[in-house]
């Protein structure tokens, strides 16, 4: 059985984005589904000193084999002044010190959401474009505007048209 990492690129304890990574892997029939919470691989704010002095940090080692042992990577961005959360940023930041292709070449599917109309649409497009140098293949990326308007915890996402755009891409996803 194929099995997907998910993950909101978030370190709030009611991440919408984490929230929404999991219903969106749960979309995927018959996979087994592991939903990290990046809380658990908080780590000092990288820097090359650190490094020097401490080694990498053994929880960039951690998250780094976890995406090694996914079939198919389940992110949904959380944005933070138009970019990556700085807790998503620090963990790409030290686990890309193992391997620049921290992403090992792995099947993704990218999301976004936020409160607002735009839907995290920003951070998605920067890690459309960027992922791939770090050895992500983007299959697909989705954006889910007003959150609280597009989605709730027992239905997930209650607009048709959203919904129905959003199966397509997951039916386009070979797993």
């Amino acid at each position: 059985m194929k099995k997907i990492i998910a993950f909101g690129g978030s370190s709030s304890k009611n991440s919408i984005n984490k929230q929404f990574a999991s219903y969106v892997a749960n979309l995927f029939p018959n996979v087994i589904i592991e939903v990290l919470d990046l809380n658990d691989f908080e780590m000092p704010v990288f820097s090359v000193d650190k490094e020097k002095e401490n080694g990498i940090h053994s929880l960039a080692h951690d998250f780094y084999a976890k995406i090694g042992s996914a079939d198919l990577l389940v992110i949904s961005l959380a944005e933070h002044n138009g970019a990556y959360s700085s807790a998503f940023k620090n963990t790409l930041d030290w686990a890309s010190r193992i391997n620049n292709k921290t992403f090992q070449q792995k099947p993704m599917l990218l999301l976004a959401t936020s409160p607002g109309a735009r839907g995290g649409s920003t951070v998605l497009e920067i890690a459309t474009k960027r992922f791939p140098f770090q050895g992500a293949d983007v299959k697909g990326s989705f954006s889910l505007p007003t959150f609280y308007e597009n989605f709730d915890t027992v239905n997930g996402i209650i607009n048709p048209e959203l919904k129905k755009d959003l199966l397509k891409i997951i039916d386009s996803i070979e797993l």
